[in-house]
């Protein structure tokens, strides 16, 4: 039996979070704002850089983020997305970086933690620009008929494709299993995935392939086919993205393919160490079995000294 623990993760980068929290309480109360220069990696190759440029005003931090297939995110409005939701936070990007926020920690009183959480939810936003694109396309009934899928290589071996329809979205994830252990537990993981719709019909149909892709996106280029190549396929319904429940349909599917290898890593943790303790069990019994020499000294009646093996 596979134990699977549901744990979700942060969509929001918690070091940005803490970095920034720690700064706006040390202004809040006069302190002198300490000196910070972070290089940050994230999932899916993201890179943030954190600093505060200004030696003569370090209440001023940027925050900057990088993503190799960003000119992917661009083509769906990404920068007037990242523009409508930041306002005045965003400023030009910085050099070698795709997006720059802005935020003086000293200007930050009351209750700074709705800016704290958006400025750590950067790549999150960047991922629902595209999301948004597409939800509004179904929602307003001029989803193409054929359904064409948009391809975003999130990562360099992976890939995610998002298509409306006039019914429904659609979001579809390929991954690569390193071996072959994470072939077998990724079916299971995605089986119950799977079945949970016969549990709660509410939930998005979740269907998975395993080396071949699905037939949405069959003969794209990007579509790669073998043995550790997997495809896991959202089907989102209106009441999956409509106003009330869009933002929480982002967060849930663009995290997934972390979610999915980190549950892996997991249970095959668990497993290991659940086969270390009963491996140390069973030499406990062994040692237990060995039959104990006795080495004490007998005599026979005549007197003669003797040892009993």
């Amino acid at each position: 039996m596979v134990l699977f623990l549901q744990i979700l993760l942060e969509f929001q980068n918690r070091i940005i979070a803490d970095a920034l929290s720690s700064r706006i309480r040390t202004a809040s109360t006069g302190g002198a704002v300490a000196k910070v220069s972070m290089t940050i990696a994230d999932f899916d190759g993201v890179m943030y850089n954190v600093q505060n440029p200004d030696e003569e005003n370090p209440n001023v931090i940027t925050v900057s983020l990088k993503h190799d297939s960003f000119h992917q995110f661009e083509e769906h409005g990404a920068t007037a997305y990242l523009q409508d939701t930041y306002g005045g936070l965003m400023i030009a990007a910085e050099d070698g970086y795709d997006v720059t926020l802005q935020v003086d920690v000293s200007a930050l009183a009351g209750s700074p933690e709705e800016i704290i959480f958006k400025v750590a939810s950067l790549k999150r936003n960047l991922f629902a620009a595209v999301f948004n694109k597409y939800f509004q396309l179904q929602a307003s009934g001029t989803a193409p008929a054929d359904g064409t899928p948009t391809v975003i290589k999130h990562r360099p071996t992976e890939t995610m494709y998002i298509s409306a329809h006039k019914d429904r979205v659609t979001v579809i994830f390929s991954t690569i299993f390193s071996d072959e252990d994470d072939v077998v537990f990724g079916r299971l993981f995605l089986q119950e995935f799977a079945e949970a719709r016969a549990r709660n019909q509410a939930a998005p149909q979740v269907l998975f392939s395993i080396k071949d892709p699905p037939v949405e996106i069959q003969g794209q280029p990007t579509a790669l086919t073998g043995d550790n190549v997997g495809y896991v396929t959202f089907v989102l319904f209106p009441r999956h993205i409509n106003a009330k429940c869009a933002d929480n349909s982002i967060d849930l599917v663009h995290t997934f393919r972390n979610y999915l290898h980190y549950h892996l890593k997991c249970s095959k943790a668990y497993l290991h160490s659940r086969m270390r303790k009963t491996t140390s069990d069973m030499l406990k019994v062994l040692n237990r079995a060995k039959p104990q020499t006795n080495t004490k000294e007998r005599k026979t009646v005549s007197g003669r000294s003797f040892m009993r093996k």
